[in-house]
């Protein structure tokens, strides 16, 4: 059994290993890269070293400023999925950054940690008092259900536009994430998400076309082997090429001959599982288990309902990125475009999961807000 004390330590550690790896694979995934050579290594550690100095800070200060500003963040994330549709600059048929010079600025990486504030500080104001039997008004039905569900519906209908698939269904499974976690009635709960798989088959019509490809490249990888499923199957050689130990450091041939693409964003456990193999593969999924087994056991000792909702939704979002992206990139789910956290190269989603992080460690050290 772990003492609470311990937690930001555990914290601490695992996130530094994480982010080692990370920048250990990512050098490698740029070494002989010519389409983006090693700039974005470079990228990377200088955001490395600037999110270290957030959790630090973060982890000193009081979570309860986040409170204060939830709806704010909020709001701001709108206004910026927004202007991004009009002002941002467009790369491989998606509109998903801000660029001035050599700063960029994703947008839908922020909303992730915006709509947990937001949801966390709605629900902990709000417990849901819905039951199966429908007793409740028609405006309890709203205030609890349906008004937090058509504000996140906002936020995911915004950045599938860009188009972003991915982060839409993550941001709309947090939502499912938390409104669970706030109380309602488990009967409820489990009727609305039946309600929604039904609803799943009549999406196939809002996909785009390379979405509905990847979708059939998930059924059957040789669906369309040199086009839209050239990335999975490469993917999977290099992961099982690497079997035990890997093939070393800087010599996994998928990676360093250039026959895998996107390893930098991705598909980097690719490269992680070719040059580290199973223990190199192994040794991340237990460092990001460390991560996620404190931020639930925060929650669960926590006395503050924010605190408690947001620890949640933190860990959630992380614990689904880790094995969306796994899954995804062994060929156990679709492709969707979603980041391996404090791995995959990305300034903005680096910097917010290190914000995140620092919620954690601001949670381990006070226990109750007021």
């Amino acid at each position: 059994m772990i003492a609470p004390k311990q937690y930001s330590k555990i914290i601490w550690l695992h996130a530094l290993l994480i982010m080692a790896i990370g920048l250990a694979a990512l050098y490698s995934a740029s070494f002989n890269n010519t389409r983006i050579g090693q700039a974005v290594f470079y990228d990377q550690l200088g955001a490395a070293g600037l999110s270290l100095f957030i959790m630090a800070v973060l982890g000193q200060l009081t979570y309860s400023k986040f409170f204060d500003i939830a709806y704010l963040l909020y709001a701001a994330s709108i206004v910026f999925l927004v202007l991004v549709l009009f002002l941002g600059r467009e790369a491989m048929g998606a509109t998903r950054w801000f660029s001035v010079g050599s700063f960029s600025f994703q947008p839908s990486e922020f909303s992730k940690f915006a709509i947990i504030l937001f949801l966390g500080r709605y629900f902990s104001q709000r417990r849901p008092k819905l039951s199966f039997n429908m007793t409740s008004s028609m405006r309890g039905l709203a205030d609890d259900l349906l008004l937090p569900f058509a504000l996140t519906m906002v936020s995911v209908g915004l950045i599938y536009k860009q188009p972003d698939l991915g982060t839409a269904i993550l941001i709309f499974s947090i939502f499912l994430i938390l409104l669970y976690a706030s109380g309602i009635s488990a009967r409820i709960f489990m009727f609305f998400v039946g309600f929604l798989v039904v609803c799943v088959p009549f999406g196939w019509h809002f996909l785009k076309p390379y979405q509905r490809d990847r979708l059939l490249v998930f059924i059957n990888p040789n669906y369309d082997p040199m086009g839209a499923g050239y990335t999975i199957i490469q993917s999977k050689i290099a992961i099982g090429s690497g079997q035990v130990f890997g093939k070393g450091w800087l010599t996994g041939t998928q990676n360093q001959l250039n026959f895998l693409p996107e390893r930098h964003t991705d598909f980097i456990f690719s490269v992680i599982g070719e040059e580290w193999g199973f223990v190199g593969g192994a040794l991340l999924l237990y460092c990001y288990a460390a991560v996620v087994y404190c931020g639930l056991e925060i929650a669960a000792r926590h006395k503050d309902r924010f605190g408690q909702l947001v620890a949640v939704g933190i860990t959630g979002i992380l614990a689904l990125q880790v094995v969306i992206n796994i899954g995804m990139v062994m060929g156990l789910f679709p492709v969707v475009g979603i980041t391996l956290p404090l791995i995959s190269y990305g300034r903005t989603s680096f910097i917010v999961f290190a914000v995140m992080l620092g919620f954690l460690l601001s949670l381990s050290k006070k226990r109750t807000m007021f």
